[in-house]
C-alpha cells in the first residue's frame, strides 16, 4: 500500500539573478526534518518515471525536491541548454538546505541532461550537497555531441524535441525522420520546423571552443568534493563519457574523501533502458541484467546521507556486466590491472569486402599482402544498426549481418575459438589508410560472431580523416598519401565463448547515428555538396591495421 505524504505544488525557489524556478515538494507525513533529494529536469519535474522514484524515496523517509530547469514547463527565465545550470543548481541546493524541513543533508538524482545539472553545481562546493547519481550522463558537451570529431547527429536534431517551454514529442514524432537525417546543409536542416539556436551552434562548432569550453567539467574536477555514484549501460550513447567522469572523480576531485568513495556501474543497456533486462536487439542477457535502480540509489543515499553503515563503502568501487557470460563482477581500476592488451592484424589474400570477402583477423604480424579497397557514397551510407545509438528501437546487439552484406564495408573474423576469450577495457583501432578525397571518415566496429552466424556489434567508432592528429586544430590529407588513424571503439565487457569468433567492421560511415562526411574538405555541417570517396586501408609489415583488444587471463580473474 502506498505511505501517504505531505506534496506542495508549484513552490517558487528564487535564484540569485532573481529567476524563480519551480518546485515541487514531496515529503513523509512525520518526522522532519529530512535529508532531501533533488532532481532538476527539463523534461517535465512531473515526468511519470520520476514520481513513481519520488514515491519510493519518501517511503524511505527522504524529502524529494522535483524542479523544472530554468525557461522550461513551469520555470521562468528564458533556457539556454546547458548554460545556467551549474549556478541554477547550487542556487536551488542553497535553498533547500535552509528549509525548515531539511535537515541540511542533500542528495540529487537523474538520467542524461539530469545527470549534467548534478555534476556541474558539484564544482560551487556547496556544503549542503552530500551525494550525487548522476545517470548515463557526460563530462562535457563537445564530448556529448562529437566523437572524435564527427557529429552524433542522432544526438543533435533530438534537441527539435526540445524546442519550447515543453516537450513537444506528440507532435515532432510525426515528421519523417528518415528524410531529416538527410537534409542538408546541416546547420539549417530544422529552420523550417523550428527555431533552435542551439543545434546551430553545435552544428556549427565542430572542435572544442569557447562555445563548449564554457561548461563542463573537463579541467575542473579539482572543485568537486561530492562524492558521486556514476551508472551507465554497455550501449549508452554517454558510456564514453560516464569512464571520463569516473575516472576524472576518483583522481582529481578536490578530497580525499570524494576520491575514495565515488563508485561506477555499467551493465548491459542503452541510454533507454538503464537497469532493464527485457531482451533488445538480438541478444537477451536474461534477469540477471535487471537492476533495481531506485533501491541501488538508496543504498548510497542511506550511507552518504544518514551515516547509515550499509556496507557500501567496503564494495570494490566499480561493477561491470560481463555480457556474455551474462554475469556481474565487481572490480577495484579502470583499465583491469590484469589485462594484456592484444593485438589483432587485419589480414586478406583479395578483398575483404562484405562477408562474402576473404578478410581473416588473428594476432600473426602481417607481411607482404594486398591493401583492401571500397568507395564510400555519403548518398549510400551504412545505416546505423546497433550499437551505442540514442534510440532504444535500434540501438544495443544488434545482428549486423545486413550492414556486413555491403561492398563497401570490410568483414575481417577470427578463426573460431578455441577456449573462451574475455574482452574486458577500452577497444582501439590502428588503420592506415589512403583515400582520394581531402578528408574522409573511417569507422570501425567489434562484433561477436556467433556459431548460428549473428553477429553481434559490442561497440563502435568513427574519426575523420582531418581529425587524426587534433580536434582542436584538424588538417586536411593529401590524396594518395599513407596515413596513420587511430579510431577509439570506447570500452566493452563481453565473454567471446568457445567456438565464436572475434570480427571487426571497418568502414566509412555509421548513419544516423553520425553524420556523413561529405569528402570535399568544407568545413562540416555549411555545405550541401558530396562527392564519392575512394578508400584503401593497408595492412602488410610497414603498415599493420590492427586492433588491440583489452584480454583478461580467465585463471585471474
Amino acid at each position: 500500500m502506498t505511505q501517504p505524504l505531505v506534496l506542495q505544488l508549484d513552490v517558487r525557489a528564487p535564484m540569485r539573478d532573481g529567476v524563480l524556478l519551480s518546485c515541487d515538494i514531496y515529503r513523509p507525513t512525520v518526522g522532519a526534518p529530512f535529508p532531501t533529494l533533488l532532481i532538476r529536469t527539463i523534461y517535465d519535474k512531473q515526468q511519470e518515471r520520476y514520481v513513481a522514484w519520488t514515491r519510493r524515496f519518501v517511503e524511505r523517509g527522504y524529502a524529494v525536491v522535483m524542479q523544472d530547469c530554468r525557461g522550461r514547463h513551469d520555470s521562468d527565465g528564458p533556457w539556454e541548454p546547458y548554460v545556467n545550470e551549474a549556478n541554477d543548481g547550487h542556487d536551488t541546493i542553497q535553498w533547500i538546505g535552509s528549509q525548515p524541513w531539511c535537515d541540511g543533508n542533500v542528495g540529487m538524482f537523474g538520467i542524461s541532461y539530469v545527470g549534467f545539472t548534478q555534476t556541474l553545481p558539484a564544482t560551487q562546493r556547496s556544503p549542503y550537497l552530500k551525494a550525487l547519481v548522476p545517470i548515463a550522463s557526460q563530462q562535457d558537451n563537445f564530448g556529448h555531441f562529437y566523437v572524435d570529431g564527427a557529429l552524433q547527429l542522432h544526438v543533435a536534431m533530438n534537441f527539435v524535441n526540445m524546442a519550447g517551454r515543453t516537450m513537444k514529442r506528440e507532435s515532432t514524432s510525426l515528421l519523417d525522420w528518415d528524410v531529416l537525417w538527410r537534409r542538408l546543409p546541416l546547420e539549417s536542416a530544422l529552420d523550417d520546423i523550428v527555431d533552435l539556436p542551439f543545434y546551430r551552434d553545435a552544428v556549427r562548432h565542430a572542435t572544442y571552443d569557447e562555445f563548449w569550453s564554457g561548461y563542463g567539467l573537463r579541467g575542473r574536477y579539482g572543485e568537486v568534493e561530492t562524492p558521486a555514484y556514476f551508472i551507465t549501460g554497455w550501449y549508452d550513447n554517454l558510456l564514453h563519457e560516464a569512464f571520463k567522469l569516473h575516472t576524472g572523480w576518483r583522481t582529481q576531485s578536490r578530497t580525499d574523501e570524494s576520491r575514495r568513495r565515488t563508485r561506477l556501474l555499467v551493465g548491459p543497456w542503452s541510454h533507454s533502458n538503464i537497469g532493464g533486462c527485457e531482451p533488445f536487439g538480438s541478444i537477451d542477457f536474461g534477469q540477471a541484467a535487471a537492476l533495481d535502480i531506485v533501491e541501488e540509489q538508496l543504498r548510497w543515499y542511506d550511507r552518504r546521507l544518514r551515516g547509515i553503515d550499509n556496507g557500501i563503502d567496503d564494495e570494490p568501487p566499480i561493477r561491470i556486466f560481463v555480457m556474455g557470460e551474462n554475469a556481474w563482477r565487481s572490480e577495484v581500476e579502470w583499465p583491469l590491472a590484469r589485462t594484456e592488451f592484444t593485438r589483432f592484424y587485419l589480414h586478406s589474400l583479395e578483398a575483404a569486402n562484405s562477408l562474402a570477402g576473404d578478410g581473416t583477423l588473428s594476432t600473426t604480424h602481417p607481411e607482404a599482402e594486398p591493401a583492401d579497397t571500397f568507395s564510400y557514397d555519403p548518398n549510400d551510407p551504412v545505416p546505423t544498426l546497433g550499437g551505442s545509438y540514442m534510440m532504444l528501437a535500434n540501438s544495443g546487439p544488434w545482428d549486423r549481418r545486413p550492414v556486413e552484406r555491403r561492398d563497401d564495408v570490410l568483414v575481417y573474423r577470427s578463426a573460431r575459438l578455441e577456449e573462451d576469450v574475455e574482452v574486458t577495457g577500452p577497444v582501439e583501432v590502428t588503420l592506415y589508410i589512403s583515400s582520394d578525397a581531402p578528408d574522409t571518415d573511417f569507422s570501425a566496429a567489434l562484433v561477436d560472431c556467433y556459431p548460428d552466424g549473428k553477429a553481434v556489434v559490442l561497440c563502435e567508432g568513427i574519426r575523420p580523416a582531418r581529425c587524426r592528429k587534433s580536434l582542436a586544430h584538424p588538417t586536411p590529407i593529401e590524396p594518395g598519401e599513407v596515413y596513420e588513424l587511430r579510431i577509439d571503439l570506447w570500452e566493452t565487457s563481453n565473454l567471446f565463448r568457445r567456438g565464436h569468433r572475434i570480427g571487426l567492421e571497418v568502414s566509412s560511415s555509421n548513419f544516423p547515428r553520425f553524420s556523413r562526411n561529405l569528402n570535399t574538405g568544407a568545413a562540416p555541417g555549411i555545405s550541401a555538396d558530396m562527392r564519392v570517396a575512394n578508400q584503401t586501408v593497408y595492412h602488410d609489415a610497414q603498415r599493420p591495421s590492427h586492433v588491440t583488444l583489452p584480454i583478461i587471463p580467465r585463471d585471474r580473474r
